[in-house]
């Protein structure tokens, strides 16, 4: 298993970051290895899906997420899957003293099938790609805060 844990922290007040966030068909202004995502079903909370196409290493790899935990202001969890990968990503939000947010993002990979082979040689892209999210999300968020 694979994972990209990052915490970022925004001048913008937490109401606004959760909802942002929630909406996982944001993940195009903030996630740079995302090329789509439109939700398919549900109205953001516990059982809604997304359709979602993002191009790691120069392909594009259709997923489609679940929302699995909804709790408001506080946590988001979402599980991802296709043919040869089950994503778990999960958003959880605080409050800061200075009227900010942190949010932590970690997003799970496992790999399915022969391609479980090949985990070890992705791990530095992955962290490339982890550290390009963070940096990302953290430019959005912030300009939420403006």
């Amino acid at each position: 298993m694979m994972r990209i844990d990052r915490t970022v922290e925004t001048s913008a007040p937490t109401s606004e970051v959760f909802a942002f966030l929630a909406d996982f068909t944001t993940t195009e202004q903030w996630d740079p290895g995302t090329v789509r995502t439109e939700r398919i079903s549900g109205d953001g909370g516990v059982g809604t899906a997304y359709a979602n196409t993002s191009r790691f290493l120069g392909r594009n790899t259709d997923l489609t997420y679940v929302v699995e935990a909804y709790e408001p202001g506080a946590r988001v969890e979402l599980r991802g899957e296709n043919k040869t990968v089950v994503a778990h990503d999960t958003m959880t939000f605080v409050p800061t003293a200075t009227g900010g947010t942190s949010v932590r993002y970690v997003a799970d990979f496992e790999l399915k099938g022969m391609a479980r082979m090949v985990a070890p040689l992705l791990t530095p892209a992955f962290t490339r790609l982890g550290d390009k999210a963070s940096d990302q999300m953290r430019a959005t968020l912030d300009r939420l805060g403006r």
